[in-house]
């Protein structure tokens, strides 16, 4: 059983934020070589956190030693080679990791890509979530592999290609 958990900080417009959340990992998590995960009898939580670009940058800094925004940070909870065979904890929960997206980032970046703010939070939801599952972008190979489920991802939600350039304008 699948359960995202969202929050919603101040700064964020009106929206439907939990479905799009929600509809974004599981998504993202069907396209996903661990797709096996949305069937678990266990307790498996995501927790995606829309919040401002302040609070981004303290953790960017803190974990990642750079003090700036970003889009979106994920910080897994399970390391990935442990999910095949993936134990729900004593209490039956498996928390598999947090995405925390950055307000003034996304919307600045949707606005130069001239989408929604919405859909734009949706892909980087989808790109946060293959994080959790051990997907990365460091070297070509990751990169290709990654954007091409974040492709598949986003159009199953009916949503655009989040790499053309062409369409977006950018």
């Amino acid at each position: 059983m699948l359960d995202v958990a969202v929050q919603v900080e101040p700064g964020w417009p009106e929206a439907d934020w939990e479905a799009i959340a929600d509809r974004a990992v599981r998504q993202a998590l069907s396209v996903s070589r661990h797709a096996h995960l949305a069937d678990n009898p266990a307790a498996i939580e995501v927790s995606v956190r829309f919040t401002s670009d302040a609070e981004v940058q303290t953790l960017n800094a803190g974990y990642r030693g750079k003090d700036k925004p970003t889009n979106v940070l994920s910080f897994p909870m399970v390391q990935p080679d442990l999910l095949d065979g993936l134990d729900a904890t004593d209490d039956g929960e498996v928390l598999l990791g947090d995405i925390v997206l950055a307000e003034g980032v996304c919307r600045a970046e949707a606005a130069e890509k001239r989408i929604s703010l919405e859909d734009h939070a949706t892909h980087l939801v989808v790109h946060g979530l293959l994080h959790l599952l051990g997907y990365d972008h460091q070297g070509t190979d990751a990169a290709e592999a990654m954007e091409s489920l974040e492709r598949v991802a986003m159009a199953g939600l009916g949503l655009a290609d989040p790499y053309d350039d062409d369409h977006h304008g950018g």
